[in-house]
C-alpha cells in the first residue's frame, strides 16, 4: 500500500469517528452513553420542573454521593482514540467511543451534548439535532451562542474532507430567524474553496423549510506536530 493511499484510509477512519452510526457502541461505551442520556433527562427535567424543595434536596444528595463515588476510580485519558491517534493508525477502540464520544456537541457519552448527529455524502455534511430546554436563550428559542458553537462543530467536520484539515480561524454567523427549541433542526455544510493553508467552508441551518441561520468559516491547516505540542502543554499544566 502506498503512503498516499494509507493516509487516505486513515483520514477515512478519522472521519468515521465523527459519525456515530459508523461505530456502534458496545460494552462499557454503551453504558457510558446510557448514563449520559439519563443525565440529559435529569438536566431537561431540572430546567423545567417545579418539584418541591425536599425532593430537589434528596436528588442533589444522591447526585453528590454518586459524583464522589465516581471520583474514586482512575481517570482515563480524555484523548484516547483522538483524531490524531486515528490518523496515525493507533488508538482505535473496537467498542466505539474515544475522543469524539466526549465532544460537548456530538459526544454521545457527554451529557452536555444535545447531541448533534452527523453524516456525510460526497464531501458534504448533514447534521441533525433537537435542542432541549437547557439550551434556551430567547423564549422558546435556542441560545444564539449554542447555534454558533454547533456551526463550528459541523463546519469543523466538513473541512476534514481536505488533505490537510486544521482549526477554526474565523467564524461568522448570520441569524435569519429564531431557532426553535424541541424541534428537529438540520445543518448542511460544505467546503467552498481552499487557498493555501486556508479552508473556506459554509453552512446553513433550517427548521423544516425555514432558514434560521447561515455561517461561513475559515480553517487554517495545522503544521505537523502541532497536536503533539498541545498535548505536551496540556499534560504539563
Amino acid at each position: 500500500m502506498s503512503s498516499q493511499s494509507g493516509a487516505g484510509e486513515n483520514r477515512t477512519r478519522s472521519r468515521a469517528r465523527w459519525e456515530e452510526g459508523d461505530i456502534p457502541a458496545t460494552g462499557i461505551w454503551l453504558v457510558r452513553r446510557r448514563l449520559a442520556e439519563a443525565m440529559r433527562r435529569v438536566i431537561e427535567r431540572l430546567t423545567t420542573s417545579d418539584a418541591p424543595e425536599d425532593e430537589l434536596e434528596a436528588a442533589a444528595r444522591r447526585l453528590e454521593d454518586y459524583a464522589e463515588h465516581l471520583s474514586r476510580h482512575r481517570r482515563r485519558s480524555r484523548y484516547e482514540g483522538s483524531a490524531e491517534a486515528v490518523l496515525a493508525g493507533a488508538g482505535e477502540d473496537p467498542g466505539g467511543g474515544g475522543h469524539f464520544d466526549y465532544s460537548p456537541h456530538i459526544g454521545r457519552s457527554n451529557p452536555l451534548a444535545p447531541p448533534i448527529f452527523l453524516r456525510s455524502h460526497e464531501g458534504r455534511v448533514i447534521a441533525e439535532v433537537t435542542y432541549g430546554s437547557a439550551y434556551e436563550g430567547a423564549p422558546g428559542c435556542v441560545h444564539g451562542g449554542c447555534v454558533a458553537a454547533a456551526f463550528d462543530e459541523v463546519l469543523g467536520y466538513a473541512e476534514t474532507f481536505t488533505d490537510a484539515p486544521g482549526m477554526t480561524g474565523t467564524l461568522t454567523v448570520v441569524y435569519r430567524s429564531p431557532t426553535p427549541l424541541h424541534t428537529p433542526l438540520r445543518f448542511d455544510a460544505w467546503i467552498e474553496r481552499v487557498e493555501g493553508r486556508k479552508i473556506f467552508c459554509k453552512s446553513t441551518l433550517h427548521a423544516g423549510e425555514r432558514l434560521c441561520a447561515e455561517a461561513e468559516a475559515i480553517f487554517v491547516s495545522l503544521n505537523p506536530g502541532f497536536y503533539d505540542r498541545l498535548m505536551r502543554e496540556r499534560n504539563a499544566s
